[in-house]
């Protein structure tokens, strides 16, 4: 893919210049398509005709008149309201409703004022943003002079003063600046998250008109240029001015959002405001996420609405039969004057009554009580001090709350490499010059020594210029420097010359540079320390120090760098009057420009230096020069003007004459850069393949230094059976690679299966493929970025995803943005597998969007990363506690709130279906309907909540410990369909229980007092009181964990219940309503019977004890790897066994290059313009590790046991840890 369309998806574009434009966004209407956008300065009433969007933004959704209706409307829009909606209509009908209406408007009432509450406060929020951002301050021309406007007063064609510091209002036309040339430097973190300035100029015609604010009024030239498009890096138009036309592009133009850095001031001319800047173009919706959970309940919410269809129409059918057969006979006996009721018409209204009152299967608690649940969890996340970097004070942070679950289900993990697994922090590090390297530490013998935290580095504090950060170890290179060798110094001489850093003084009179790449300024900073201290350049000069000695240099072009020639070079004439060029850029590339008397042992040994640092993985630059004859400079200089005033094949011209020049070099050396990883990247990537989660890498950078990175973090091994490597140029070259490769692992895999592996076949059933199963672990798949544009088109897509889904590790190189997206849908559309991005740059935006859960690291290259993220962090490290800790124990807690959610639910319901057949089917409710009402939203509310947020079946530290009690969520164990029946079967038992075994007790049985008490209202009560205190004890049994909120929750709940029933059965409450409270008196009167609590007694006992039972035998015969480690937990209580460690392992590589530089286009165009002025010890382990690992008996150790089944399940752990 090209440069150009690389860099313009990086910033998310949807749509060409012109084929949408004034979009209606934000409240903005257009009324009419528009195709270029024609703007003359200081003339409002010429723009107005055009009707232009305004200044002002409108990211809040509503105002105080349209948020009931709209909020509302946009409610019901969810299936679940609109279905409690329909209940609702249907209890206002008396003919087939036995529920008061309050039954569901109460809660549905409750749960659309939270909902409600909750958009009204993020819409306020989003109102204060507006406002504060409207009301900004801008200085305006209008009428003559500078007034001070609103931002949201700005017009199109305004001009606009803007100083340094400030943002910018608008999308902007450089017109002048305080700069020579019409200069300024500008900050686009907001934009595209990269933090360096940029440069932008204005055309030379307007930048004469300085600051004079009377030539200022009377420019009125026409700006003629592309419509409002969302293309950050792009802008085409015309400016026609004095009879002159002058083309412009986006360094002309300064775009909302940007910051006015090192400029006194600049005067601009607004082109696109508010809703039209390329910023809010950008700023779309971002896609829905959904969790698998989600899903699945929606799934099994429309079998639950099936199923009470079919229960309505059972009991319909009943009540149709019933009346034709028994109900005649009631008439007669109340003496109903009536007639006949039709059976199939009773039939008909009895099954719309039955639908209402077995609604509460589904109840709308439900889905206030998962949102409660996330947000929690999400609060977890933000709070986790082990997940805080006091580094930079940045806490993790969950930036939605719907996802948590689905953290705890990842199966691929797709990150980028430059600032997400390294810091992005560059070093000097070694070099070679002249064939000797800089940079190692050797003994007495000439060994090589490793270097310590011990070791003293270099001392360069003597120079005032010098970067004490910088840590160099090596004296002899200090010492050949001042003995004058004269190599080294034109070495440092090169670095020092050969760049696009931008230097500025800061107040302490310290230097600082503003560098485009950080190899750049790694480079140019240790030439700084070792005496070659760049100072200052200007369009036409660059100006060094050189070992304290200032000297001006002439620079007479610049050559910049592109991801082609991945190279650059100056030419700059010294104060001898010599014309040098210098380049510096990839071996592979710089190797083929050398002159042929370079003197073979050089070459040699500079590539064995070369391949020595890239196997350390440091990223590598060939370095070399060239004496250029006056005369023969002049000749190429006048070709290359004639060059760029050319119409046609401009680009390619230049490049020849850009190849032509840059050849017969000298080779100097080569400079190797370290990339270091960051902090626990080995062990969090150790710890993820434990818990079978693959990691596919996924990098802009060049295939030798990923594949070392690769090494480094321990993801490719020497130990690995094969590294395939897909480098072909065409689709056929790609299919045949990636069928080779298949050909080859499937018969490296079959010889290998022939020995112990076929011993584990079995117990590997419940993944995908027995033999995908055998294969992952020794095979690693590396491909770039060509390779891979052909491996995704649609008839080899398949075979790459084949080959790559069975290898341990994907390393995808020199991937353009779009790509990375690409690669990570390939995944999910064909893998159904849960997947996870992470990365830290703009360039990561569109894979971190595209997957099921995105993070976004808070690193170097801005925020653009976490902006668009699901959860943020600011190290690599913390990925593995959101995942194994955060993640695990959300779904962990998820599928246990809904089990037993569905559980109590049909435990309640159900009980309506049996007594239907005791009622002749007459849709009598069997408990009190206030019970109905407050069953779900107030009295086992708060327990299920408590447990769905604060549950946990191992602690933190045993989940780090072992990664392998992650797998369930990977496989959907803890709630499927087949959890879901067994919930449902449950219930349905429980209804049994609650139902007959009171109606059993209460037939023919007198009271204590001699009276009768199988009265209705007695046998509501009793069911009542049974019900509220089986689920209570049914949730005791499923904590986990206990806290005191779950103590005064759970009991809370039962006392509130008793404390509400006798509350409404009172006297008082029902000389108030007598209506609404009809079960006067009957709690004291059945509570006070012991043969009441005996039945609830026997009820409780009769609901409970199969379930202690079946769940005592199951831990006892078949526990899990998480029943296993909660008994080894209670074993151990607080005692901390030692801590092990794994032995260190090193690697040697023959990989020969690591080049690697900034992956854009320089400043060059710009400064030839002449217009600017690692660790690898993992973690001490708790005992747990370590006892899996040794002690394969430890669980019959614990439970006094020797069975042969125990035994072997140990075994089989022991094996897969």
């Amino acid at each position: 893919m090209p440069l150009g369309t690389c860099r313009g998806k990086r910033q998310g574009q949807l749509s060409r210049p012109g084929e949408r434009s004034g979009a209606i966004m934000f409240g903005s209407k257009k009324k009419s398509l528009e195709v270029q956008r024609v703007v003359k300065a200081n003339d409002r009433d010429y723009n107005e005709k055009f009707q232009y969007a305004d200044n002002r933004i409108h990211t809040s959704k509503y105002n105080i008149l349209t948020f009931l209706p709209i909020n509302l409307f946009e409610q019901f829009q969810r299936v679940a309201n609109a279905y409690f909606l329909f209940l609702l209509i249907l209890q206002l009908i008396p003919e087939i409703s036995s529920l008061t209406w309050f039954t569901t408007i109460v809660p549905l009432i409750l749960v659309i004022a939270m909902t409600a509450i909750k958009d009204a406060t993020d819409d306020y929020f989003r109102h204060n943003s507006d406002n504060q951002v409207n009301n900004r301050q801008s200085e305006v021309l209008i009428d003559s002079r500078l007034q001070n406007e609103k931002w949201m007063n700005v017009k199109v064609g305004d001009i606009i003063k803007l100083e340094n510091n400030q943002f910018v209002a608008a999308d902007l036309l450089l017109l002048s600046s305080s700069e020579p040339h019409g200069l300024c430097y500008i900050e686009t973190a907001e934009l595209d998250g990269e933090t360096n300035l940029k440069v932008r100029h204005a055309l030379p015609v307007t930048s004469e008109l300085g600051a004079d604010i009377s030539r200022l009024a009377r420019f009125d030239g026409i700006v003629v240029c592309e419509a409002p498009n969302n293309k950050l890096d792009e802008f085409t138009g015309v400016l026609s001015w004095k009879d002159s036309k002058h083309s412009l592009n986006s360094r002309k133009t300064i775009l909302r959002g940007c910051v006015l850095r090192n400029t006194s001031w600049c005067f601009g001319m607004v082109i696109f405001a508010g809703p039209d800047t390329k910023l809010m173009q950008n700023s779309g919706k971002t896609k829905f996420k959904r969790t698998s959970i989600d899903r699945l309940m929606n799934t099994l919410v429309l079998w639950i609405f099936g199923f009470l269809a079919c229960l309505g129409i059972i009991l319909a059918i009943g009540n149709s039969i019933w009346e034709n057969e028994v109900g005649g006979q009631f008439r007669a006996f109340l003496f109903w004057n009536e007639e006949k009721k039709n059976s199939v018409f009773s039939g008909f209204l009895t099954f719309w009554s039955y639908i209402i009152i077995l609604n509460t299967v589904v109840p709308i608690s439900l889905y206030v009580s998962v949102e409660v649940i996330r947000l929690g969890h999400s609060y977890f996340i933000n709070w986790d001090r082990k997940m805080y970097y006091s580094g930079k004070a940045i806490p993790a942070e969950a930036r939605t709350t719907t996802l948590n679950e689905e953290l705890g289900q990842i199966e691929y993990i797709f990150s980028d490499k430059t600032g997400t697994l390294t810091q992005n922090i560059m070093t000097f590090k070694k070099c070679s010059i002249n064939g000797r390297i800089y940079g190692d530490i050797h003994d007495d013998l000439g060994q090589k020594k490793e270097i310590t935290k011990r070791k003293d580095p270099v001392d360069f504090s003597v120079k005032s210029q010098a970067e004490r950060a910088v840590q160099f170890f090596d004296y002899n290179l200090m010492e050949s420097i001042k003995l004058g060798d004269p190599k080294v110094r034109e070495f440092f001489r090169l670095l020092a010359l050969c760049h696009t850093v931008m230097s500025e003084e800061n107040s302490a009179g310290q230097l600082i540079y503003q560098v485009q790449s950080p190899d750049e300024g790694a480079l140019v900073t240790a030439a700084r320390n070792l005496g070659f201290i760049f100072k200052s350049r200007t369009p036409e000069t660059i100006t060094i120090e050189e070992l304290g000695t200032l000297v001006t240099y002439q620079l007479l072009a610049f050559l910049d760098f592109n991801n082609i020639r991945k190279r650059m070079s100056v030419i700059v004439r010294n104060p001898a009057g010599q014309i040098k060029l210098y380049s510096k850029g990839a071996d592979t590339v710089l190797f083929e420009k050398l002159h042929p008397s370079n003197e073979e042992d050089l070459l040699s040994l500079t590539s064995d230096h070369l391949s020595e640092f890239a196997g350390e993985g440091l990223r590598t630059l060939a370095i070399a020069y060239r004496d250029l004859d006056d005369k023969y400079f002049k000749e190429w200089h006048k070709m290359l003007e004639d060059a760029n005033a050319a119409i046609d094949k401009r680009e390619e011209q230049i490049c020849g004459l850009y190849e032509e020049i840059e050849r017969d070099l000298m080779l100097l050396g080569a400079t190797a850069i370290e990339d270091k990883l960051q902090e626990g990247v080995i062990e969090t990537i150790t710890s993820l393949s434990l818990a079978n989660i693959k990691i596919w890498v996924l990098t802009g950078d060049k295939q030798e230094t990923a594949i070392n990175i690769g090494y480094a973090c321990n993801m490719l091994t020497d130990d690995m059976n094969d590294v395939f490597v897909i480098t072909g140029n065409t689709a056929v070259e790609v299919r045949e690679e990636l069928r080779k490769a298949k050909e080859n692992l499937f018969r490296q895999s079959r010889s290998f299966s022939n020995g112990h592996v076929v011993c584990e076949k079995k117990q590997q059933l419940e993944l995908d493929s027995v033999a995908e199963e055998i294969m992952t672990g020794d095979y690693a798949l590396v491909i770039n970025g060509h390779s891979l544009a052909h491996a995704l088109e649609s008839d080899v897509k398949n075979d790459l995803l084949e080959l790559a889904c069975m290898c341990k590790t994907v390393v995808c190189c020199r991937v353009t943005p779009l790509q990375k997206a690409q690669v990570v849908e390939l995944v999910k559309k064909h893998k159904n597998a849960v997947t996870l991005a992470i990365g830290d740059g703009a360039n990561d935006v569109s894979m971190i969007k595209s997957a099921h859960i995105g993070v976004g690291i808070s690193g170097q290259e801005g925020l653009q990363a976490v902006l668009a993220s699901d959860y943020s962090f600011a190290q690599f490290r913390y990925l593995q506690r959101l995942l194994l800790v955060h993640g695990r124990w959300s779904y962990f807690r998820m599928c246990k709130f809904l089990c037993y959610f569905f559980y109590k639910n049909f435990a309640f319901t159900l009980v309506h279906f049996w007594f239907g057949f005791f009622c002749g089917f007459s849709a009598q409710t069997v408990y009190d309907q206030w019970f109905i009402t407050l069953f779900n939203i107030v009295y086992t509310s708060l327990p299920v909540l408590a447990m769905g947020i604060f549950d946990q079946d191992v602690s933190d530290q045993n989940s780090l410990d072992c990664p392998q009690l992650y797998e369930p969520g990977q496989l959907n164990l803890l709630f499927n369909k087949r959890k879901f029946f067994i919930c449902v079967a449950h219930g349905v038992y429980t209804s049994l229980a609650l139902f007959f075994i009171p109606f059993g007790a209460f037939y023919n049985v007198a009271g204590e007092d001699g009276q009768h008490m199988a009265d209705y209202q007695s046998f509501a009560v009793t069911m009542a009181t049974s019900l509220v205190i089986v689920v209570s004890v049914q949730i005791a049994l499923d904590t986990s964990y206990w806290t005191v909120i779950n103590h005064v929750f759970i009991w809370g709940s039962i006392a509130t219940y008793f404390s509400i029933l006798f509350t409404m059965h009172s006297n008082g409450l029902f000389g108030i309503f007598p209506n609404q409270f009809p079960f006067v008196g009957n709690a004291r009167h059945s509570l006070s019977q012991k043969c009441i609590w005996l039945v609830i007694l026997l009820t409780t006992v009769a609901s409970v004890i199969p379930v202690v039972a079946f769940r005592f035998v199951k831990t006892d015969l078949y526990p899990t790897l998480s029943d296993q480690i909660c008994r080894w937990q209670k074993a151990q209580k607080k005692t901390r066994p030692r801590s092990s460690q794994r032995p260190q392992t090193r690697r040697s590589s023959s990989r020969r290059s690591g080049y690697a530089f900034a992956h854009q286009e320089g400043y060059g165009e710009l400064i030839t313009s002449g217009k600017n002025m690692r660790a690898r010890n993992p973690p001490p382990t708790s005992g747990l590790e370590e006892m899996l690992y040794n002690s394969p008996s430890w669980i019959e150790n614990l439970c006094k046991k020797t069975t042969d089944t125990v035994s072997s399940c140990s075994q089989d752990k022991t094996v897969k840890l």
